[in-house]
């Protein structure tokens, strides 16, 4: 495990897009996770947006993010389903192959089990023509899916080879989710591992977690639940997997400090990762005879 297997999340940086670019690479990395605000929101239009990707040389992480997709009937579910065929068609334009669809959070939404399952493999057969996969993500204030064995088991059972997961270990930590529970996926089904911490022990409400969620999240290796973080990536490692990590950390303060020195606090993070998940998974030595 090395740099080159993790990535950053622009939703970090502040700046235009082609400074973010510029800010990643020269820090080392090799990939980036994209946001839709990033193409749409470029001065140029989404052909300019996609120039400056391609030419940064980074390879895209993934694209995000669907939201609120399953789950929904009637003119909701028709207007959803436009949403995602606009989203995979700049996905694909970007040369990403992983689009992220997070649970539903809509009042609107269903919890019949069976629904959400059919909407995402109509999500699944959707990508296929365009050779992207889902990685359905369980948010912690998801409506009806909140833990990531409620995600695993909804991804088991639409059993489509392009509809996977990605874990959040923000998500997992905020909901004190076991991490044994890793043991219960397939790490082949895993399209998409997302890594941050916070900064509190606790989070008392449903409030506090979206707040911090999307304000205050820090690198692993700056919280206080790091340990934890470690020990994800350690499971996910010795159970066999061996696709990326996006560093997805939501931080007002990160955004309002220089762009390099936020990306060089990314590169220390992944310094720490792997020095402690190496020593971790060192076998025991024995003692002299």
């Amino acid at each position: 495990m090395n740099l080159d297997h993790f990535g950053m999340d622009t939703i970090t940086l502040a700046g235009p897009l082609e400074a973010k670019l510029k800010a990643v690479r020269e820090a080392g990395f090799t990939q980036i996770m994209l946001q839709a605000r990033d193409i749409v929101g470029q001065p140029g239009g989404e052909s300019a947006a996609v120039a400056a990707v391609r030419a940064s040389g980074l390879r895209v992480t993934g694209f995000q993010v669907l939201r609120d997709f399953e789950g929904l009937s009637g003119t909701l579910h028709a207007y959803k389903v436009d949403i995602a065929k606009a989203m995979l068609e700049m996905c694909h334009a970007l040369g990403s192959n992983v689009l992220l669809a997070c649970s539903s959070a809509s009042p609107h939404s269903t919890q019949d089990v069976s629904l959400i399952t059919k909407d995402l493999q109509k999500l699944a057969m959707l990508a296929v023509p365009l050779g992207i996969k889902i990685a359905y993500e369980a948010l912690s204030w998801g409506r009806h899916v909140n833990e990531f064995p409620q995600s695993w088991e909804i991804v088991a059972e639409a059993d489509r080879a392009n509809l996977g997961l990605c874990l959040d270990s923000f998500h997992i930590l905020v909901n004190r989710t076991e991490l044994d529970l890793l043991q219960e996926i397939d790490p082949r089904k895993v399209f998409l591992v997302q890594l941050s911490d916070f900064l509190w022990q606790e989070v008392r409400s449903a409030e506090e977690r979206i707040e911090t969620a999307r304000h205050s999240r820090v690198f692993p290796g700056e919280g206080v639940h790091s340990d934890k973080v470690a020990e994800m990536v350690r499971q996910l490692d010795e159970m066999g997997y061996r696709g990326d990590y996006s560093f997805e950390v939501f931080n007002d303060d990160y955004r309002q400090i220089p762009l390099p020195v936020a990306a060089e606090r990314a590169r220390r993070s992944v310094k720490w990762i792997t020095g402690l998940v190496s020593r971790r998974s060192l076998p025991a030595r024995r003692r002299p005879a």
